[in-house]
């Protein structure tokens, strides 16, 4: 880092470098700001509320960094057009995140600037060795909301089958319905919040700075960090598993409140708890073992001078270059009027028809946690019959009116599991509609299965005129429409018939695709293209 030192070799205050370093700061808040308000909103919820804590250890682990950095060279050069290079690169890419409304994009543009600071203010050479603090920033950031349900609801059935078999280990009759462990008298839902992730992004931020702060061979620190998610993983399995136990033993009770809460922290103490344990193990198997004293590096001597050395920043050419290449870039972006998109125009799923020429509906509401997981703008779940059908088919679409600002549909084949469904089949068919304007498209066509009861199942991802099957696909088409035309509104649109016994699947289909002409003729009212 390039500072301004006394003649006694402390590091005197620098008004002037950090006057520049200070407006470097300053003027990239306007791009970055939509970001900074997701993780606000994020950090205020279970699964990231560890957040505001991964700047405070990225600080400690960039001032343990500095520390230890050899004095510099006042004469070696300091490369910082990299750096430069970096910010540049990183305030389009904000500017980018901005444009088409997604804060993940600017929050992951952010990281990246950072970066570039790190390089610009201390050169590449000295820079490019303090890149692990900011890497670690990235533990702060919530995933994509489609990864991230597809994370949890992966990780609700793998903790759900090892839960069960702990408590089968205890001899106790229990049945596994997707994610519902049923102990005969009490039924117990491996819900969200039991899915573990709440407790891996912690564990794996804690690996990470363990890793680094762990003195020994890098495959021991490969080995840490890598058991993070693996160990997350069976010690929820195993409180899952507990709390099966406890609730046959004891009541209903075991698994709601404080308990619940309280054993969910022991088995996040019990985690670090068994990383430590590791790291002693490993330290055995070297030829000089050290103790766990000596193995783990926790001073904190002398960070308090080194943060004092952010105020000796020397007025350097490529910092002021940094600073006013940024202003310039905010004040375009802040001063360029904002692009005016006109509101979909379309009717609340609340007019959709109920009559569909001899079909009949009945319309039905979600439960609360359903519809707190959806997220939709709006939804429509009707079931219909009519006399002469053999069975019901039910039509349910979730319209979204954003899906960049945390909210956005997620493909029904993820959330199948859950519920016990097994997909006997899935793949792309075609259906035509001469009478609609949907004319002919291609959609999903699964058969899904449970215990003795089967059900075909179409759905597509209805994007802005376009109809896709392929949910990333249309995450990108989301954020080619939304750069664009300014719009990332969409919707999923799913018929469901039973399979009755006798009947064949060709049977199913006709009947689905009987209804299916009538809905359609209606849809784009509730719908736009």
């Amino acid at each position: 880092m390039t500072f301004s030192q006394g003649q006694t070799g402390s590091f005197a205050a620098n008004p002037i470098g950090l006057g520049w370093f200070t407006l470097l700061v300053a003027a990239a808040i306007p791009v970055y700001w939509i970001g900074f308000v997701s993780l606000g909103n994020a950090w205020i919820t279970p699964e990231y509320s560890h957040g505001p804590l991964i700047p405070l250890i990225s600080m400690y682990l960039f001032l343990r960094e500095l520390r230890q950095a050899p004095p510099i060279d006042p004469s070696a050069p300091v490369r910082r057009g990299i750096g430069i290079a970096v910010i540049a690169f990183a305030l389009l890419f904000g500017i980018f995140g901005n444009l088409i409304r997604i804060p993940d994009v600017v929050t992951y543009a952010f990281i990246i600037w950072t970066g570039g600071v790190v390089l610009t203010v201390m050169g590449w050479d000295r820079g490019r060795m303090h890149q692990l603090p900011v890497l670690h920033l990235i533990f702060m950031l919530p995933l994509p909301q489609f990864v991230f349900w597809k994370m949890t609801i992966f990780l609700q059935l793998v903790s759900s089958n090892i839960g069960v078999w702990f408590i089968e280990l205890m001899n106790i009759p229990v049945f596994l319905e997707g994610n519902v462990i049923d102990l005969g008298i009490y039924k117990l839902q491996v819900a969200e919040a039991c899915s573990g992730l709440r407790y891996l992004f912690p564990i794996l931020s804690f690996s990470y700075l363990f890793g680094i702060l762990y003195r020994g061979p890098f495959w021991h620190k490969a080995v840490l960090f890598l058991m993070a998610a693996p160990l997350t993983v069976l010690m929820n399995s195993f409180r899952i598993g507990m709390i099966g136990v406890l609730v046959n033993s004891y009541g209903i009770g075991q698994a709601e409140g404080f308990l619940h809460f309280f054993e969910g922290w022991v088995i996040f103490g019990a985690c670090i708890g068994i990383l430590f344990l590791m790291a002693i193990a490993l330290q055995r198997l070297t030829p000089n073992p050290k103790t766990l004293s000596e193995t783990i590096d926790l001073d904190f001597e002398g960070f308090g001078g080194q943060l004092r050395r952010v105020t000796g920043i020397a007025p350097a050419r490529g910092l002021v270059v940094a600073a006013v290449m940024t202003l310039i870039v905010a004040m375009a972006f802040v001063l360029t009027p904002a692009r005016k998109i006109d509101p979909v125009a379309r009717e609340s799923f609340s007019q959709f028809p109920r009559d569909m020429g001899a079909w009949s509906g009945v319309m039905q509401s979600l439960e609360p946690d359903i519809e707190r997981v959806l997220l939709a703008t709006d939804y429509v779940n009707t079931t219909y019959a009519a006399a002469g059908e053999k069975s019901y088919v039910n039509v349910f679409s979730a319209w979204y009116e954003k899906q960049t600002e945390g909210s956005g549909i997620h493909s029904p084949e993820v959330c199948l599991p859950v519920g016990g469904w097994e997909i006997f089949s899935l793949g792309q068919h075609s259906v035509s509609f001469p009478n609609t304007v949907y004319g002919t498209f291609v959609l999903n066509r699964a058969v899904i299965q449970k215990g003795l009861s089967k059900q075909l199942v179409y759905y597509w991802f209805e994007q802005r005129g376009k109809r896709m099957t392929n949910d990333y696909a249309a995450k990108v088409s989301v954020i080619w429409d939304s750069l664009t035309m300014g719009r990332s509104d969409g919707a999923l649109v799913r018929f469901v018939t039973a399979i009755e016994d006798g009947e064949t699947e060709e049977q199913a289909d006709a009947r689905m695709l009987r209804l299916m002409d009538l809905v359609l003729q209606k849809l784009p009212r509730f719908i736009p293209e």
